[in-house]
């Protein structure tokens, strides 16, 4: 699952428009819109839609044959 899917899930479990967290995050409408379309977020937006959403972001990645997280 991508993150714009992610995003779109919890969106709709906070009764949040995408038009809300825009404005919350500063874009204007189009350019979010493109964003989520193509799943082009950096880390920090994330970071910051967690904190507009009352959520824990955390980007880790895990080894699989050690599961030493990174």
């Amino acid at each position: 699952m991508g993150m714009s899917l992610k995003i779109r899930t919890i969106l709709l479990e906070r009764n949040m428009s995408i038009k809300e967290l825009s404005d919350k995050l500063g874009y204007n409408g189009t350019n979010f819109y493109t964003k989520l379309r193509k799943d082009n977020l950096t880390e920090k937006e994330l970071h910051r839609i967690a904190d507009i959403l009352d959520c824990d972001y955390d980007g880790i990645f895990t080894f699989r044959d050690t599961g030493k997280q990174i």
